[in-house]
């Protein structure tokens, strides 16, 4: 008898040391997983980042352009305003 209660000790611990194997193929495949997914998430970064940058790029232009036309248009104004002073006048008004 005692044999026996030897041997259920034994496939005891045999049944403990798969599941241990088991639980580490599981924390292994999950590890592999989220390193796929940082690594994707770290290239979506680095593609929003370029993104971004040409993206604020776009916008400096965009701002200078505004300004360069708000200069030509208030030049027009006093361009306006020298040859009809009264149309100056309601420009300057508004």
């Amino acid at each position: 008898m005692n044999g026996l209660a030897g041997m259920e000790k034994f496939s005891h611990l045999e049944d403990k040391i798969y599941l241990t194997i088991e639980f580490a193929k599981k924390i292994r495949e999950e590890n592999e997983r989220i390193d796929s997914e940082m690594n994707d998430l770290k290239d979506q970064i680095t593609e929003l980042s370029a993104q971004n940058a040409e993206l604020e790029k776009k916008i400096e232009e965009l701002m200078s352009e505004r300004d360069a036309i708000q200069l030509k248009i208030e030049a027009m104004l006093d361009a306006i305003t020298v040859i009809e002073p009264e149309v100056g006048e309601v420009f300057q008004g508004s």
